[in-house]
């Protein structure tokens, strides 16, 4: 006869929320590198903000560690209203700790042209990209939790259009970064690669030329010697 295993609640610590959980479980090991939804919203002042943490069990306690976060669609619908432009993107970028992709959303006072909204786009990319550079993961979600991200970002923009909107969308942690990033072995690799042709490219333009000078000094000669005769 199968042992009947009683479930009980354990509890998970989530310190980038300062809240502590309840998750069903058999025995604590089973709850291990399980996931958690957690909604937000009542910490952001309204800001409808949807969390998945990740639970990691170590030295006997389970600990919810964050790896996504997205706005809520009602809440983007909500901020969208007839006479305005939005401009997002997707952006794959690293931080000190992991390669991750940032989506950011804004939203301008008027209707721009597509100039413009592709400038926003581009400038905000640039921004992004090098912020996440100098950050951790965990800095990175709460910097977006803080508005510490968004704040800075907005005024970047504002020079360029001003914005009704300045919001991230998503951040999500895709793998953690190695010692040396394979886009960067690979990177090298390209521009070796490039060098060596560059040079077997300018010996081989060199051969050509050579041969072209000796071929039409040939027929030179000859007619030469033809109007001599």
């Amino acid at each position: 006869m199968a042992k009947i295993i009683k479930k009980k609640f354990f509890e998970v610590d989530v310190p980038m929320i300062g809240e502590k959980h309840s998750i069903l479980a058999g025995a604590l090991e089973e709850i291990n590198k399980k996931v958690m939804r957690i909604d937000v919203t009542r910490k952001l002042k309204g800001k409808s903000l949807d969390m998945i943490f990740k639970i990691v069990v170590e030295n006997g306690k389970a600990i919810g560690i964050p790896v996504k976060m997205t706005l809520m669609p009602f809440f983007v619908k909500h901020m969208m209203h007839t006479g305005v432009d939005y401009v997002e993107d997707s952006i794959m970028a690293e931080t000190k700790d992991s390669q991750v992709v940032i989506k950011p959303f804004l939203i301008t006072r008027k209707r721009v042209s597509r100039a413009v909204r592709r400038t926003l786009r581009n400038s905000a990319r640039n921004w992004l990209v090098d912020y996440l550079k100098t950050k951790t993961d965990d800095d990175v979600f709460q910097d977006v939790l803080s508005n510490q991200l968004q704040k800075p970002l907005s005024l970047k923009l504002k020079k360029i259009y001003p914005l009704a909107i300045c919001e991230i969308k998503s951040f999500e942690i895709k793998k953690p970064l190695t010692t040396k990033s394979a886009s960067t072995e690979i990177g090298q690799i390209e521009i070796k690669k490039d060098i060596t042709e560059g040079e077997n490219f300018k010996e081989e333009t060199e051969e050509i030329t050579e041969k072209v000078e000796i071929s039409e000094e040939k027929p030179k000669k000859k007619t030469k010697n033809k109007g001599i005769k």
